[in-house]
């Protein structure tokens, strides 16, 4: 198992590189550039990665634009979730090479939507598209659930169901608005939410969408609780709506029951299957 770990590492450490620089691109809607600084100028080779870049003192460019520290921690954590992925799922049945791979790469897609979603409150077409079509065509040759049809219903549910709490997201404010007497700009529930609960769908099948969409609402609340107890201890009051990045929940989620369906289905009604 050794190997194949350290294979892993290498390419979840090169994905987790290229989740950054689609994640500096992406969401301004241009092309993709060789690794650069915040300010547009090019990053030295030995500072392609986050990685490097702050290991060989490269983070901070000539004209003295710095990088985050999202740069070395989106690059160490897509090979965690590989490794994890590979760990819990390399015994599991029909867990062929061509189905590891697909999950595998689920992984980085997930990180590359979390870093987006919680930087730019946004989760893009351009990669929920692409995704979904891997995940149909992941249905479609491998032999690991779901199959095609389970794929495309839970796609369905995902869709159908995150569509009714955008629109109910809408309404609320609208009524927010009502209420405040002002012009609240924030979007409460977006439509990339919709997209990405789609592709949630896609990727997990009927049955465990329905565990997923339970998993995001509670972890969604546990989420708003915790920002509430912050902006309270800070002394902040808070408003009765704010833009709040759902993305993550809908991913951790997904993730959850990818990586652990069978126990947290144990766990929530009984049974595995």
């Amino acid at each position: 198992m050794l190997v194949p770990i350290l294979i892993i590492v290498i390419v979840g450490i090169l994905a987790g590189g290229l989740v950054n620089m689609l994640a500096d691109d992406l969401p301004y809607q241009r092309m993709i550039k060789r690794p650069h600084y915040p300010d547009g100028s090019a990053r030295p080779a030995v500072a392609w990665l986050g990685l490097t870049a702050f290991m060989t003192g490269h983070r901070i460019s000539a004209t003295g634009s710095k990088l985050s520290w999202r740069y070395p921690l989106v690059e160490i954590a897509t090979p965690l979730a590989m490794i994890l992925t590979y760990v819990i799922k390399v015994n599991e049945p029909k867990a062929d090479n061509l189905q590891m791979v697909y999950w595998l790469i689920y992984m980085a897609i997930f990180v590359l939507i979390t870093v987006i979603d919680v930087e730019h409150k946004l989760i893009l077409f351009i990669v929920i598209i692409p995704s979904a079509i891997l995940a149909i065509i992941d249905a479609l040759t491998t032999s690991a659930p779901p199959n095609l049809e389970r794929s495309l219903t839970g796609g369905a549910l995902g869709f159908g169901t995150f569509f009714v709490l955008y629109l109910g997201g809408i309404a609320y404010v609208y009524i927010a608005n009502q209420v405040q007497g002002r012009n609240i700009s924030e979007v409460a529930f977006g439509y990339g939410d919709v997209m990405m609960a789609l592709l949630s769908g896609l990727i997990l099948g009927l049955g465990d969408m329905l565990f997923a969409m339970f998993l995001t609402v509670i972890l969604g609340a546990l989420g708003a609780l915790l920002y509430l107890v912050g902006q309270r201890i800070a002394g902040r009051s808070s408003s009765m709506i704010a833009a709040l990045p759902y993305g993550p929940y809908i991913v951790a989620g997904t993730a959850l029951m990818m990586l652990f369906g069978p126990q947290i289905r144990i766990l929530l009604v009984g049974y595995a299957n």
